[in-house]
């Protein structure tokens, strides 16, 4: 039976925003087991996902201190479907990831990142599969907030990029 995965990254709660989006709390009910790529910043999200998501797999990222170190691994593993998946928070610059990753995570079949907020998904020349949801608060330079969703089954990854809505800032107006 395929398993649904979701995909988050740098979702500097609250500094970029109060919460995540619906649409992102629709896809942690949906999804059977939910991968953070760091940089949660404040530990309310990390309780909240680990009541309300069916399985956390996460790590802490460069923004996150205290009690998510505490909690968290700097890298986080699991293996869903046959499909042998880390997760950490930071790769290094864009030159050369693939090749740096590949060497450094040989044991992996996909690698989930984040630190940049850019949506990013290549395969190395090894076979390993490097996924960036980017951030569904924070889109930097991005045209888009964003985040991932993918199906596992047998083996295979069908990975899908979200891009959200703007959000539309609170005027206390109507």
């Amino acid at each position: 039976m395929p398993t649904r995965l979701l995909l988050l990254a740098d979702t500097h709660l609250p500094k970029r925003a109060k919460d995540l989006p619906a649409q992102v709390w629709e896809a942690v009910d949906e999804a059977d087991v939910v991968l953070h790529a760091g940089d949660w910043v404040d530990v309310a999200l990390l309780d909240e996902l680990e009541e309300r998501a069916a399985r956390l797999v996460a790590c802490w990222g460069n923004n996150d201190h205290g009690a998510l170190r505490e909690r968290l691994p700097e890298v986080a593993r699991t293996e869903v479907e046959g499909i042998r998946i880390g997760v950490v928070h930071e790769t290094g610059q864009t030159k050369g990831r693939e090749e740096r990753m590949a060497a450094t995570y040989a044991d992996l079949d996909v690698l989930v990142f984040g630190h940049s907020h850019i949506p990013w998904d290549t395969t190395a020349a090894g076979g390993l599969r490097l996924l960036n949801p980017g951030s569904p608060t924070d889109r930097r330079r991005q045209p888009h907030c964003t985040y991932m969703t993918a199906v596992a089954d047998s083996g295979a990854l069908d990975v899908t990029l979200h891009r959200l809505p703007p959000r539309v800032p609170a005027t206390g107006r109507r």
